[in-house]
């Protein structure tokens, strides 16, 4: 379904609150005028009724009222039990009154008055009743236009009114309406200094998300941007290394003494590249999980028990390297996936034998707070971090010592995995490095419940 334009929508709700203002103020007007209109017409009858009544206590005689008849008005004499005495519009004899509205009303509270549709189309009858002194009921009446006569009279003059006022609403809204959107379209002309541009204070928020959105667009193009020419650099120097040692061993040159060591070095650079690529593969999953937010399979999983694991895996490479590795701690529950966890545990506790000298130490240590948060925590006394390096090493193909890495067979991405996973968990990370004294890195997670 094609969407409303911002401008359509604005100028539809603004015609439609101009439309139902007006039908809200003729309705409002009906309602003044009517009233005022009635109020008017009962003064003038009591008006006319105080007159009458002074004229007829000096002459007492009923046929006398007829003097007092002008235009229109309707002059009545009833006696207490409702026969008509008198009645200026006609000599013919009338019906017993006893039971009119009027007649009722004045009876019990010596005043009466009601309304009646008139014989004549477009009017109606207003009835005023006293009592007299000696118990008799004046009556005056009088016809009136009705409130809707009166519009109809007018009616073509308020048609008019209503569609010129019509008119200048859509013209307004129309106009209102492109002054208040051409500002938000000329936000657009300039996306990389949109912040600046802001017309209302209420499209701050809108203007600064795209803003960092496009930062962020253009950092993680960048990364990639990186990324890969940190891939083709770290795949072309092994592969050189073993098309090289291949040569040499295809045309002959190498003697046979040499050819098993040739054979070790390609078997070696080989394994190097397998390694780098499991790590760009693992970390291009992570990625994924973590842009389309789709998290793994998650469980109760106890530090304590990865960590016991990872000594296990790792106690070869510890006693070739000449390194002491222990874990120490207690059951630390958190919840998270199983394998990723191994994956985290396992790069910090690599590059804490990686990174260090042979008789050092590495220590494993799971631990829980009061509140339920359960960390662990890798600990080492090898080379350390220099200050200025420590905000990087969780960046892609970031190393330290580049010749140590290239050395033992680091690929640079095990604390960028490090740093997925823990994303992945919720979990912070704290790093602690001092050059010459050793590394210490936390990863703390939220409580399993």
């Amino acid at each position: 379904m094609k969407p409303h334009s911002m401008e359509e929508k604005i100028s539809y709700r603004l015609f439609l609150m101009g439309f139902l203002g007006l039908l809200f103020t003729a309705a409002l007007c009906i309602f003044v005028f009517h009233r005022a209109f009635t109020a008017q017409a009962w003064d003038d009858l009591e008006k006319e009724s105080d007159l009458i009544r002074a004229g007829y206590d000096l002459t007492s005689e009923p046929q006398q009222l007829s003097f007092f008849v002008t235009g229109d008005l309707r002059i009545t004499l009833i006696s207490p039990d409702g026969d008509v005495i008198f009645e200026s519009a006609t000599d013919q004899p009338m019906e017993n009154h006893l039971t009119r509205p009027e007649i009722v009303q004045a009876l019990q509270g010596s005043i009466g008055k009601d309304i009646r549709d008139s014989q004549t189309m477009g009017y109606e009858t207003y009835y005023y009743a006293v009592q007299l002194p000696g118990g008799n009921i004046l009556r005056v009446a009088q016809d009136a236009e009705t409130v809707w006569s009166v519009y109809d009279g007018a009616l073509p003059a308020i048609v008019l009114s209503c569609v010129a006022l019509m008119l200048a609403a859509a013209i307004l809204s129309t106009l209102l309406t492109r002054a208040l959107v051409q500002p938000v379209l000329n936000m657009t002309e300039d996306l990389d200094h949109i912040q600046d541009k802001v017309p209302y204070k209420e499209l701050i928020p809108f203007a600064e998300s795209i803003h960092a959105d496009r930062i962020l667009r253009e950092n993680n193009e960048k990364m990639r941007q990186d990324f890969t020419a940190n891939v083709s650099h770290e795949l072309k120097t092994p592969l050189t290394s073993i098309s090289g040692y291949a040569e040499l061993i295809e045309t002959g040159i190498a003697k046979p003494g040499d050819v098993p060591g040739f054979a070790q070095k390609i078997h070696g650079e080989a394994s190097r590249m397998i390694q780098l690529v499991n790590d760009i593969l693992q970390l291009s999953s992570l990625d994924n999980a973590s842009e389309t937010s789709s998290m793994p399979e998650m469980e109760v999983v106890d530090l304590l028990d990865v960590a016991k694991e990872c000594v296990e895996r790792q106690k070869l490479n510890a006693r070739h390297a000449y390194i002491t590795l222990t874990y120490l701690g207690e059951s630390a529950p958190v919840r998270g996936n199983r394998n990723l966890l191994d994956e985290l545990c396992q790069n910090l506790c690599d590059n804490a034998i990686r990174y260090n000298r042979p008789g050092g130490k590495v220590q494993i240590v799971t631990a829980c707070t009061r509140d339920g948060h359960c960390s662990l925590t890798v600990t080492d006394n090898g080379i350390g971090i220099p200050r200025e390096s420590q905000s990087s090493v969780f960046e892609r193909f970031y190393r330290v010592d580049k010749s140590r890495s290239k050395a033992t067979g680091g690929t640079g991405l095990g604390l960028a995995i490090v740093k997925h996973i823990a994303l992945i968990h919720g979990a912070r990370i704290k790093l602690e490095s001092q050059v010459d004294v050793g590394t210490t890195i936390t990863v703390t997670f939220p409580t399993a419940s």
